[in-house]
């Protein structure tokens, strides 16, 4: 029952796994229950970037080699975590741990927007890049946090969709292909 909670897990895979754990890695059952037990007690949301984090401020932010007035808005730690594998971005980060998705019931207060607003008007921050989701509840988050930070007289921009590197054009989806060419830039 408790796998239940997991994303996409559903009764038939809960029980799958619980099957497996129970019956051939009764080891691997015992180390995944210490993990996640050290996980909830040793980790915290970083006070700077809203990631998760052992220590009151996380080692992104705490570096002096980053550039702190770059600031990057993504939805989620696994965002964060392949903006990071890019090796592209040096700027800081703010994790919303979700998006604006009023149907759901989340809104501006339930993704505490103050913390990301007094983060990006601290006086440091010169530039706010969304990187949120292609979704339609990404697209709203963007275009309400473009609104509000724009307001306040910050620069904002949007991270630009186009083909993936080593992808077809063939066999790419026409929305995909047609923001390409939108966003196209001068060689």
């Amino acid at each position: 029952e408790a796998l239940r909670c997991l994303p996409g897990v559903g009764p038939k895979s809960a029980q799958r796994m619980a099957y497996h754990l129970l019956q051939r890695d009764q080891n691997g059952a015992q180390r995944l229950a210490r993990a996640l037990e050290q996980a909830v007690q040793v980790l915290r949301h970083c006070s700077r970037c809203n990631a998760f984090s052992e220590n009151e401020v996380c080692e992104r932010c705490a570096s002096p080699r980053r550039d702190a007035s770059l600031l990057c808005v993504v939805e989620m730690p696994a965002d964060l975590n392949m903006m990071e594998q890019t090796h592209a971005f040096k700027g800081m980060y703010y994790v919303l741990m979700g998006h604006l998705s009023p149907l759901d019931g989340i809104g501006p207060k339930e993704l505490h927007l103050e913390r990301l607003l007094a983060r990006a008007g601290d006086g440091i921050v010169q530039e706010v890049i969304l990187a949120t989701n292609f979704t339609n509840e990404g697209e709203a988050t963007a275009h309400y946090l473009g609104e509000v930070l724009r307001a306040r007289k910050l620069k904002v921009s949007r991270i630009a969709r186009g083909l993936p590197v080593g992808g077809e054009i063939e066999h790419t989806d026409a929305g995909t292909i047609a923001q390409a060419l939108i966003e196209r830039r001068p060689l």
